[in-house]
């Protein structure tokens, strides 16, 4: 009698304790879709984001605002080759810009370059600045040196121009880039058509398909609907779902084994976006689980918003090479996402050469763009921003050669916006009517 009783209430303690461990797995798979507005939002006065926020990136950086210092365009290059110079002599006629041809755009942060140059830009007080490098220009220091630059036209500590970048591997890919720029005309709510790609990498890690849901959720506020593309990894075997009409699931069996197809359904309705949002773990030639062999031929993706790391990374580097990856994924020489989306006919294009922090950096610049903000009004707010949060100042921009430091925090700055700095991918969008 005794070991029965005994037994039964092992058997009910067991019950509950399987319970408990149900519902605790339930708790921990439940995707939770917050509203954007209730993401703290932060610089360097906010309070410490918790530490559930910064786990899963779920706060957005405040932009800093600065006005240009005059309301020129200048287009900054060291192409010399007719056929890249042909077009930059169109975009600069068609924006009534100033080309100036330096020698060597990968030492602009030369002491004596830096001199001439900024003695020019005080002269011509732009708005807008193009920067237009070579490909074998367009590294980490190039671009540290253009924020050297365009901090120290005044005597404040921000940027004080709109910057873009111009950049393509062919001078073929580059006059079709800017044919595309002068041809563009800001996206109307009408046709925005988003489209937003997460990487599930785990089952615990989700936080890229929340924030495809809180992206859905904004566009929604304005009356647009979002088709999303979750691709799971194969440990996300039990990882939550986003619902709803157009939400497709690719599911991969091999942690290599990146997209480079999509069913027909699905490819159709990414073909037609005009705006296509990604979030997830990359490397050279992946963003979010999509190889760029995957990138649409053909398709109407004009502009183009990557969180993942080494979106925009160059052929060379000034920066330590890396073995791996976050999310675990080997390094390999192949040609960025960004670059083969100009190639495939974008026209603006967010990402980092390196290490990004995704959605907190990337959120607010398409909010920007959202509000009818141009290319480089976002740039800029948002590099003074992060220049605001982590303190940088003159002189402390560059990465000395040789590199040998591996958490080098200029890595913070090293995110590129390709596209035309006077350009304005939307027009202003409005808040939905609610019935």
């Amino acid at each position: 009698m005794y070991f029965a009783d005994l037994r039964r209430r092992v058997m009910k303690v067991l019950a509950a304790l399987m319970i408990v461990i149900c519902c605790a797995h339930a708790a921990a798979r439940e995707l939770k879709i917050p509203e954007v507005g209730d993401l703290p939002r932060i610089d360097r006065n906010s309070p410490r984001p918790t530490r559930e926020a910064l786990r899963t990136s779920a706060y957005i950086l405040k932009f800093k605002e600065h006005a240009p210092i005059g309301n020129g365009y200048v287009i900054l290059t060291d192409h010399s080759e007719e056929d890249f110079l042909k077009p930059l002599e169109k975009l600069a006629k068609y924006r009534e810009a100033t080309l100036i041809k330096a020698g060597n755009l990968a030492e602009l942060h030369q002491p004596h370059v830096l001199h001439n140059l900024r003695n020019r830009l005080v002269k011509l007080k732009p708005k807008y600045v193009a920067l237009a490098p070579r490909q074998e220009s367009y590294r980490e220091n190039m671009l540290l040196g253009a924020w050297e630059l365009l901090t120290t036209l005044d005597d404040d500590p921000y940027l004080d121009v709109f910057p873009g970048i111009l950049v393509a591997p062919s001078s073929g890919s580059f006059k079709a880039l800017i044919d595309r720029t002068i041809r563009f005309r800001a996206i109307t709510a009408v046709d925005l058509r988003p489209f937003a790609i997460s990487q599930v990498a785990s089952n615990e890690e989700t936080r890229s398909l929340q924030k495809a849901g809180v992206l859905r959720k904004v566009f929604a506020s304005h009356g647009i609907k979002t088709p999303t593309l979750a691709v799971y990894t194969p440990k996300a075997t039990g990882a939550p779902e986003l619902k709803g009409e157009k939400s497709w699931k690719i599911r991969l069996t091999r942690k290599g084994g990146f997209v480079k197809e999509f069913p027909p359904g699905l490819s159709g309705v990414l073909r037609e976006s005009r705006v296509v949002i990604m979030h997830g773990h990359g490397i050279p030639g992946m963003s979010c689980s999509v190889d760029i062999d995957g990138i649409p031929v053909g398709s109407r993706n004009e502009v183009i918003l990557s969180g993942s790391c080494f979106s925009a990374v160059p052929t060379k580097s000034d920066f330590p090479r890396m073995t791996s990856a976050p999310g675990g994924y080997k390094m390999s020489q192949r040609p960025s996402f960004a670059t083969r989306y100009i190639e495939q006919g974008a026209t603006v294009f967010f990402g980092h050469m390196r290490l990004s922090s995704g959605f907190p950096h990337l959120y607010p610049v398409l909010e920007k763009w959202m509000s009818g903000g141009t290319v480089g009004e976002a740039y800029q707010q948002l590099i003074n921003g992060i220049i605001d949060m982590r303190g940088f100042q003159s002189g402390r921009y560059v990465v000395q050669q040789p590199a040998d430091q591996r958490r080098l925090p200029q890595n913070a700055l090293l995110y590129v916006v390709f596209g035309d700095p006077a350009l304005a991918p939307f027009e202003a969008l409005s808040k939905a009517v609610k019935e």
